[in-house]
């Protein structure tokens, strides 16, 4: 019989010449890697191997490719398998070495394992091209094995794939890639070119981002911390600079921090720090009292503050040392007012909070040594959600019952998109309230997840100079950029403006 004229025919035409040809070697690898691929389990792997190799960006891309898989994977199984109800091939041309054990029993247009395969791998290359340029030709390899089993006609594979790259596309629409968000590249600020990094004098706490204790540091005995790699590579870039490794488990990070800016003021050169957001609050202080620029290289957990600048590694830092590329940033302040005994003034670069956070902060510090950094936070959240209570606080003269009060240092974009800021000297307090009340958690939670956190009733954000809290009561505890300390009775929030000049990559 003379096979069907048409799309049709050519799709059934494809079919019969994959069936027909023998692929050396591949009867042992495409249908295992077929079945691997059911349930997204494949992918759920590559994205945890992608999220365990501890870089922000491989980190964003493994979770922007899953999120892109959910979307076609959702996509499929309610519009594309309902919409079209092709029957799936007849098998009688495929080897029976290839067919797969259990047969799908879903029509067969479009396939879902392509569009998950297409969706991730579009989704990982969006965030990260490299790590696109590695899974590409796994995702390719899962999507022609729909065929060579015959479970899929070509057509299905191609709709599938176009589908899952769709997804990724959409999925982007509604959350903006880093590389989409332009750095913040103004106001431009004065700062020396420090060629091979002459003139740097560079603190490394080197246990930032680890807070698993060596068993000498658990007995009470001193730390043996091995130099991170990046800071290796920081002292290959940068021969010439000054590097003073410290461990703040030990004490000294403030008097070695002043120190290292003396040292770099006599020298015309720059105060550079290594660590996480609370080493680079403890530097920024020290530079905006000495007057001194700032090199900040990302070895935290987290490093909101080097993102937010456009550093994702220390050669990114590196590089804006040698240019003299420097831009003005706010620094977040909070003053106890009169009649608070012992406290002191301190500052932000980040975010200051009261209420919930604060408390999950100190939750997750104390499960981190034993799960980790990110399980801890997973687990902290859910313990505030079920657990925190309110915290009574005065507002514009009115007390009033608050779940959560956020300020941050410049305007952060919220929502779907990532937490990001693309001005960070814009001279404001972002301030957001959430008001306690019933089911406050709950609501706002729901809120959070549509995306709809500025409509929440809940919910109040402002733009403010300045912001007067009072009448806190005893006990309360404060966040600021991740570390915790207990709440005075009456705080003033402000704004230093353009306090720092603070190296950065040019803008492109």
């Amino acid at each position: 019989m003379e096979p069907a004229a048409g799309p049709a025919g050519l799709d059934a035409a494809v079919f019969g010449l994959v069936a027909e040809r023998h692929w050396p070697g591949a009867e042992r690898v495409l249908p295992a890697l077929s079945r691997s691929a059911d349930k997204a389990r494949l992918w759920t792997v590559v994205g945890a191997a992608m999220a365990a190799a501890r870089t922000p960006r491989g980190r964003r891309a493994a979770v922007r490719g899953l999120a892109s898989l959910a979307v076609a994977s959702a996509a499929v199984n309610t519009l594309g398998k309902r919409s079209v109800r092709r029957p799936r091939p007849v098998l009688d041309d495929v080897p029976l070495i290839r067919q797969l054990r259990r047969q799908p029993v879903t029509t067969s247009f479009p396939s879902g394992h392509a569009a998950s395969a297409a969706a991730f791998a579009t989704g990982v290359a969006l965030e990260s091209p490299r790590w696109g340029a590695v899974v590409a030709p796994l995702a390719a390899s899962v999507a022609f094995s729909r065929v060579y089993t015959g479970v899929h006609y070509p057509s299905d594979v191609l709709a599938g794939a176009a589908l899952g790259a769709g997804a990724a596309l959409a999925v982007r629409g509604l959350v903006p890639t880093r590389d989409q968000l332009p750095s913040p590249a103004r106001p431009l600020a004065h700062a020396p070119a420090l060629p091979e990094g002459e003139g740097l004098v560079l603190v490394a706490n080197v246990s930032s981002g680890s807070r698993i204790e060596s068993p000498a540091t658990a007995a009470g005995g001193a730390s043996e911390v091995t130099e991170p790699g990046p800071l290796r590579l920081l002292r290959e870039l940068l021969p010439k600079a000054e590097v003073v490794t410290c461990d703040p488990r030990a004490g000294g990070l403030t008097g070695a921090l002043e120190s290292a800016a003396r040292r770099a003021a006599e020298r015309g050169g720059a105060l550079g720090v290594y660590g996480g957001d609370g080493t680079l609050n403890a530097a920024a202080a020290v530079a905006a009292r000495t007057g001194v620029p700032m090199a900040v290289a990302p070895g935290g957990t987290h490093n909101h503050f080097a993102l937010d600048l456009g550093i994702e590694a220390v050669g990114d830092m590196c590089r804006a040392v040698e240019a003299g590329h420097a831009v003005g940033v706010d620094l977040g302040r909070f003053t106890p007012r009169s009649g608070a005994d012992g406290a002191r003034t301190g500052y932000f670069l980040n975010t200051f909070s009261l209420g919930a956070y604060p408390d999950l902060v100190r939750v997750r510090e104390r499960w981190a040594h034993r799960i980790g950094a990110w399980p801890a936070g997973v687990l902290a959240a859910l313990h505030v959600l079920r657990t925190s209570g309110p915290v009574e606080a005065g507002l514009g003269g009115s007390s009033r019952p608050l779940w959560l009060l956020f300020a941050g240092n410049c305007s952060y974009r919220v929502g779907l998109a990532p937490v990001r800021r693309n001005d960070l000297a814009d001279g404001r307090l972002d301030v957001r309230v959430v008001r306690a009340g019933r089911w406050a958690r709950a609501r706002l939670l729901v809120a959070a997840v549509t995306s709809a956190v500025d409509r929440s009733p809940l919910h109040s954000t402002r733009s403010l100079r300045r912001l007067v809290i009072d009448g806190i009561p005893p006990g309360t505890h404060l966040a600021y950029d991740g570390e915790v300390a207990e709440a005075p009775e009456s705080l003033l929030l402000d704004k230093v403006h353009e306090a720092l000049a603070v190296y950065r990559p040019r803008a492109d």
